[in-house]
């Protein structure tokens, strides 16, 4: 339980500060002369760093133990926020909120959150709790986002920031209690200490399923990205209360929390391939949907229900179907393969989308494009996996 409790505090608040950075982009923007562009630079900085770290600090837990790269990671997320906070300029903006917390979450975000949960509880449990642990984990946007523009509301952007420090190292003792899966059995799999990382990968790439689930998996990141990023400008622009984008990115959070809940039960008992293409189809949808019409504080909050809903119901199921295909030793390794593809999408919703609207003055591009992609990979995705083909061996 002291393991599930930290990694569930640990992610809840990694993830919901990550989340939430996009209401501090008005004030940063402003005040020390960084453009939209060049701050959603440094966060396609932070994710693609994320992204094509992730896969070196799964090998390196089973080096050197998760404990060690968990508690590093929070030290550096924490770091990174006090740097954010102190920045005068795009090169500190660029260090802080991209360079620095994208390495932190590569030690201590979803991929290895999720691998120390699988190896934490019996196989026959494995799916309900990895969507308990990605529900608690999602929490953490619906405290960070209220925290941070309440803050820079009463006082200052800075002050917003400091907020964040706080929670940054209140995540150091939840990443310490997780560690304690160092100690535990791998349960129910025997491993071949022989095999290298390098084969891993190799086999995982040459099983259909697995790759194009890596392929799909970067239309999460870019949809997902762009909302946090840039929902707070469009918002403004729409001439919103700034506070609805925090309550937005709040809703966010705690319907994220129901829809981890659900989708993990739900892969449990249905195809978890599906049952992510059917996410992405949804979520095109109601984004297509929501900026189709005139936003107002309700439907603005309906939207992000319905998508905080479909948000990180996609983690349960990743990790339970890399769980499924290869066992456990190498999780943390090839979801973090799998996740490349997530953060380059990430990097396209998140600077892609700066650039565009600083160069037609509007999202409507982005978001075509954006609800077509998604479309498209939803629908190969859940044909996929309609599809049987031979599991690999576990690893």
């Amino acid at each position: 339980m002291p393991i599930l409790l930290g990694v569930s505090l640990m992610l809840s608040l990694s993830t919901g500060m990550r989340q939430s950075l996009g209401v501090f982009m008005p004030e940063i923007t402003q005040n020390i002369g960084v453009s939209v562009s060049q701050f959603t630079l440094a966060i396609a900085i932070q994710n693609l760093t994320w992204g094509l770290m992730q896969p070196f600090t799964g090998v390196l837990v089973i080096r050197v133990g998760f404990k060690k790269v968990m508690v590093v990671g929070s030290f550096l997320y924490l770091l990174g926020i006090i740097i954010l906070a102190m920045a005068n300029g795009v090169v500190a903006v660029t260090i802080g909120a991209g360079f620095l917390i994208g390495c932190a979450l590569a030690c201590n975000g979803s991929g290895i959150g999720m691998a120390v949960a699988t190896r934490a509880v019996p196989i026959e449990k494995r799916s309900l709790i990895l969507g308990v642990v990605s529900a608690a984990g999602s929490l953490g946007a619906l405290v960070a986002a209220p925290i941070g523009q309440g803050l820079i509301q009463a006082f200052d952007w800075r002050i917003g920031m400091v907020g964040f420090v706080v929670m940054a190292a209140l995540a150091i003792p939840g990443a310490w209690y997780a560690g304690g899966i160092d100690k535990k059995p791998i349960l129910g799999q025997s491993v071949n200490d022989d095999i290298k990382p390098t084969k891993v990968v190799i086999k995982a790439l040459k099983y259909p399923p697995f790759t194009v689930m890596a392929i799909a998996y970067f239309v999460c990141g870019m949809q997902l990205i762009f909302l946090t990023t840039h929902l707070p400008s469009y918002l403004a622009i729409c001439g919103l209360d700034p506070m609805l984008s925090a309550q937005s990115l709040g809703v966010i959070g705690g319907f994220n929390a129901l829809g981890s809940l659900f989708f993990g039960w739900m892969g449990g008992r249905y195809n978890k391939l599906f049952l992510l293409g059917l996410i992405y189809i949804l979520r095109s949808i109601g984004i297509a949907y929501y900026f189709y019409i005139i936003p107002d504080p309700t439907n603005t909050l309906i939207f992000a229900a319905y998508i905080g809903f479909l948000w990180l119901g996609v983690i349960p199921l990743v990790s339970g179907s890399i769980a499924e295909m290869f066992g456990v030793k190498w999780q943390a390794m090839l979801v973090g393969v799998a996740f490349i593809g997530h953060q380059f999408g990430s990097f396209v919703g998140a600077f892609g989308g700066g650039l565009i609207f600083d160069a037609f003055g509007s999202y409507d591009l982005a978001l075509q494009i954006g609800v077509s992609i998604g479309l498209f990979a939803g629908i190969v995705q859940a044909s996929f996996a309609l599809f049987k083909t031979r599991p690999p061996s576990s690893l």
